[in-house]
């Protein structure tokens, strides 16, 4: 029997084109994508160019002025600080100068009224001068009643 190659031919060449047209047809879908491709990135650039640039160059200059304003901040926080420790101190030593001077003061007012109650009393007599108060001996020795 014979072999007709024939239909085999026929169907080979119509596979052959069917493959052909889907080359074709890839081809023509790659550049298609390829070309929207490229209008899709220069729509991005000038969207970027028009709108996206000018706000971030005010962002930028925001971003440049807070943080002036935050060194500024910061240094001027610095300095109260500095200014209210040093204020600190010297309330402190005021007040222990002042302290010292008035436990003076009243020292001397209560030494001038014991030597004045003793004088007073040794005019007079009085058998208390045999018993004397202690000499200075603190604060309690200010308090006391005599």
């Amino acid at each position: 029997m014979p072999i007709d190659l024939g239909t085999t031919n026929t169907f080979l060449g119509i596979i052959a084109v069917a493959a052909a047209l889907q080359v074709l047809m890839f081809i023509g879908v790659a550049v298609g994508g390829f070309l929207m491709y490229r209008r899709v990135m220069q729509t991005v650039n000038e969207l970027e160019a028009r709108q996206i640039a000018p706000l971030r160059e005010k962002v930028d200059g925001i971003l440049v002025d807070v943080k002036a304003v935050t060194a500024r901040v910061s240094q001027q926080t610095e300095r109260v600080s500095h200014a209210v420790s040093g204020t600190m101190e010297r309330v402190d030593d005021t007040a222990h100068r002042v302290t010292d001077t008035v436990r003076d003061k009243i020292y001397q007012a209560v030494g001038i009224v014991r030597g004045a109650r003793a004088a007073i009393m040794s005019l007079l007599g009085s058998d208390e001068t045999r018993h004397q108060p202690p000499a200075y001996g603190g604060g309690a020795a200010i308090g006391r009643a005599s």
